[in-house]
């Protein structure tokens, strides 16, 4: 397959095209341990796609073609430099390989249809679809000063954005149920607009028209911030990680 214009669609070439890198855990935010532990430069290193968060959650990180956004309260897109520090992230090399066509499709059924078409709910992987959306709802956590306060608590200080036949992308990465703490079972997905101009955590969606693509990985790469004080000191016993994670993750507008 050939590479199309302006996208990272490619032939598996890399030599770590099926290995996943992911700096942190989602689990490290329930207590609050939001300091940057790593930096875009350093991420950038293990990949050229992703999605993460800053420091104090500043943002909704995606990363494309090796370039990082960040969403942040104000909903609009904006490049950040390589010493922006983050203390969760998901990078890979892109080797994308098509997989379908859909139209007139919510987020729930496309997703479902995903993992169907994959056949592996027991692996990670990454999902890429580009096209125009009728309905996209995301989100963008306000960034948290220290002392930082939980991830429960830090949901209700979110800001959440609401756009009509937007063309863009949607990248997510897929975690099986056993990885969740370390991850978030099922997709995490963020959304970029093709003018840059606008973003966030996703929601809730509704594909007018797009294409799919997805990439599985058979490596997980777990990077811990081991020189972090906090982490390595944090007894997380008593964290109500699965549930805190859950809650985060979702819409909390009916809550």
């Amino acid at each position: 397959m050939t590479q199309s214009r302006g996208s990272q669609i490619k032939p598996i070439t890399e030599h770590h095209a099926n290995q996943l890198y992911q700096h942190g855990t989602l689990a490290l935010l329930v207590p609050g341990l939001l300091e940057g532990t790593t930096t875009i430069g350093e991420l950038l290193t293990h990949g050229d796609t992703g999605i993460g968060t800053g420091e104090g959650l500043d943002g909704e990180l995606i990363i494309l073609d090796g370039v990082a956004y960040k969403v942040g309260s104000s909903g609009v897109a904006e490049r950040v430099p390589d010493d922006f520090t983050m203390p969760f992230a998901n990078v890979h090399h892109a080797a994308f390989q098509y997989q379908c066509e859909r139209a007139d499709i919510g987020l729930e059924e496309l997703n479902r249809r995903i993992v169907e078409a994959n056949g592996r709910a027991n692996t990670f992987f990454s999902v890429i679809v580009r096209g125009t959306f009728s309905f996209m709802k995301t989100r963008a956590v306000i960034k948290q000063q220290a002392p930082y306060p939980t991830l429960v608590e830090v949901a209700d200080r979110q800001a959440t954005f609401l756009r009509h036949d937007v063309k863009g992308t949607l990248l997510g990465y897929f975690s099986p149920v056993m990885f969740h703490g370390a991850a978030v079972a099922g997709f995490h997905e963020h959304f970029l607009s093709d003018d840059r101009t606008f973003g966030g955590h996703v929601l809730d969606a509704v594909l007018d028209h797009g294409r799919i693509y997805s990439q599985v990985f058979d490596t997980l790469v777990q990077h811990l911030p081991v020189d972090d004080p906090e982490y390595r000191n944090h007894d997380f016993s008593h964290d109500p990680i699965a549930e805190a994670i859950t809650a985060a993750e979702g819409d909390r507008a009916d809550d």
